[in-house]
């Protein structure tokens, strides 16, 4: 199993016409969950839901697509908002209604001991960088991380107002619990304003020492690094029509987790994934992500799709 935790959340996607707004399930860690479950992998999400009525679309959203709910905490706070904009080419602008919001009022107790059968946690966005609740999941993955594979998502949100200093901080402390980091250009622009995304992401590399950072590049593809082997390993982007980019980085990383789930790598263990493996998951993710910008919101692809896609491009 495979435990993303984090948040699930509520993005208001606007359609055509004035004032018109369509309600879809979202949040990075909720996307990714389903992500996951279309490519074949057993996640279960770790969340807190609400009982309002969002909260129920979300909870019925999840479980209609194969995501276990028997870890969801039952939370009486209300449901996050995420307000979207859409730009000409379908890339999106978050606003966040999150005031306390179910999202982020974790409690120790409500944290559960992984079994055995736990393969990797995949953490990140929103939830492990507002706090309450941020501080106590750091504390409880970093519990975990000698048996499993902590796997964390930067995916930085300026639209927060969390300030760009301490959204560095945090994300750092991250990455010293973390074995496979996830980052995108965008959040390296933002967390490191004027620096190289790819010499930022060496530095990580050796600072933190990474079994694997995944580097997105939107669509010109994405580069892997590793503090066990010295080269770059490289995927091109999938050109696509795309509709909106809404899901697209948190589907490429649950791509990625789950391609190398089942060439058994994620074992906890002295050695890092091959680069002719990451090779081969880094293309697998720039598939699923291209065929998920060609969905309205946040709507991953399922595993024959991204199979299919690969076979075409490889003929």
């Amino acid at each position: 199993m495979i435990v993303v935790c984090g948040e699930a959340l509520v993005d208001l996607v606007p359609q055509p016409g004035p004032g018109q707004w369509r309600a879809v399930p979202g949040g990075g860690p909720a996307n990714a969950a389903v992500a996951l479950a279309r490519l074949g992998s057993d996640p279960a999400l770790l969340c807190r839901l609400s009982g309002d009525a969002f909260g129920r679309q979300i909870r019925a959203h999840l479980t209609e697509r194969g995501v276990d709910l028997g870890l969801a905490v039952a939370a009486t706070e209300p449901t996050t908002l995420a307000v979207l904009a859409l730009d000409e080419a379908g890339g999106a602008d978050y606003g966040f209604y999150l005031q306390g919001t179910a999202d982020w009022q974790w409690r120790p107790e409500e944290l559960p001991e992984l079994g055995a059968g736990t393969e990797a946690v995949h953490v990140g966005s929103l939830a492990a960088l507002l706090e309450p609740g941020a501080g106590r999941l750091r504390a409880w993955a970093r519990a975990h991380r000698d048996r499993t594979t902590v796997f964390f998502d930067v995916n930085a949100r300026p639209a927060v107002g969390v300030a760009r200093s301490e959204a560095a901080a945090q994300a750092a402390e991250w990455m010293d619990v973390a074995h496979v980091v996830k980052v995108s250009e965008e959040d390296i622009a933002w967390l490191e304003p004027g620096r190289d995304p790819l010499l930022v992401a060496e530095r990580w590399v050796v600072r933190h020492e990474l079994d694997l950072l995944l580097l997105t590049k939107g669509g010109e593809g994405a580069v892997a690094l590793s503090s066990h082997w010295g080269e770059r390993v490289e995927a091109p982007g999938v050109p696509v029509d795309v509709r909106d980019t809404v899901g697209a980085g948190d589907t490429f990383g649950a791509a990625v987790l789950a391609r190398l789930s089942e060439r058994g790598v994620l074992a906890r263990g002295p050695a890092a994934p091959d680069p002719a493996t990451v090779r081969d998951a880094l293309g697998f993710g720039a598939a699923a992500a291209a065929l998920a910008c060609t969905t309205e919101g946040a709507d991953p692809p399922r595993r024959a799709d991204v199979e299919a896609l690969l076979g075409a491009l490889a003929a």
